[in-house]
């Protein structure tokens, strides 16, 4: 007789494991924002496992700093240097560019994961706030892709570049509106430029994340988890389990890779389907003041 219960997705490769052949990256030199901590650092982590060197840029020294011995120690990693750098300042993000070039060289791969992020109702948004994290995600993101691509483009150079980009693009983000529309223009930012630099070797895509439990996680996300069990946090996922962090690392390198060269304009979901996720009959509404723990809303 055949057990048919529901046993989910298979874990992933152990930990070193890689679907890329050794070296794939060796030669080529990667720049990963964010890269200091949390996801950023892992996806840092399997470019280097494959050869590559690492400049890795964020806003803290000592983050960056602990990350480059981590990343160093990698089997197979290249050279690894940080760079601290708000990629908010177009001026600082071309610096962060002339100090890789001197280093190690024009970087082939960028990775555009810093981005800013916390929960809130719309109405209670300030101009502040709204700034605070569409000029991280959004526009900080632009300013690196804009550096890349112009020195690829003055070279005559082919190179890749891979943004994180976040599911509510598509579906809409409440109690997230600031970062749910600058991810959307992440989105059209990997769609419009697959066309404009496709001509000139320059291929671009966007890589979407699930839940995938590591220690930079935004508050929310890190407060519900620790309200939930381990077993109940896998069943609310039809993987029935969460993310492993090289996963995503695994599905960036690829992307980047000379593998998928033919892959531009696309964003690929890397989330057990957990976004596509629907109940026969759907829970009440509760309005996000009230997830939130909010008031009634007062001017």
């Amino acid at each position: 007789m055949t057990d048919n219960a529901p046993r989910g997705l298979p874990a992933p490769p152990p930990l070193g494991a890689a679907a890329l052949p050794p070296g794939t990256y060796g030669g080529q030199v990667v720049l990963v924002t964010g890269g200091g901590t949390g996801l950023g650092k892992a996806i840092a982590a399997e470019f280097a496992r494959l050869g590559a060197d690492l400049v890795i840029a964020g806003r803290r020294a000592g983050q960056l700093e602990a990350a480059c011995e981590e990343l160093t120690a990698v089997p197979g990693a290249g050279r690894v240097t940080a760079a601290v750098c708000d990629i908010r300042d177009p001026e600082r993000v071309a610096e962060v560019f002339d100090a890789a070039e001197a280093a190690l060289g024009v970087p082939d791969v960028l990775v555009n994961n810093a981005a800013a992020n916390f929960p809130c109702p719309a109405e209670d948004l300030s101009p502040n706030a709204w700034r605070a994290v569409v000029d991280t995600t959004l526009t900080g993101t632009w300013f690196a892709t804009r550096e890349f691509g112009r020195r690829h483009l003055a070279a005559g150079t082919p190179g890749s570049i891979v943004s994180i980009g976040a599911s509510y693009a598509w579906t809409g983000g409440p109690g997230f509106a600031h970062s749910a529309a600058a991810k959307a223009g992440v989105k059209n930012l990997v769609e419009t430029l697959a066309v404009e630099w496709g001509p000139y070797g320059i291929q671009i895509n966007g890589l979407v994340p699930g839940l995938f439990p590591h220690s930079d996680m935004t508050e929310d996300i890190r407060g519900g988890l620790e309200r939930a069990a381990p077993a109940d946090r896998a069943a609310r996922q039809p993987a029935l389990r969460v993310g492993v962090p090289r996963e995503l690392g695994w599905a960036a390198t690829f992307l980047a890779s000379p593998y998928a060269r033919f892959v531009t304009g696309h964003t690929l979901v890397v989330d057990g389907a957990n976004w596509q996720r629907r109940a026969l009959v759907n829970p009440e509404v509760v309005p996000v003041r009230e997830q939130l723990g909010r008031g009634p809303f007062s001017p």
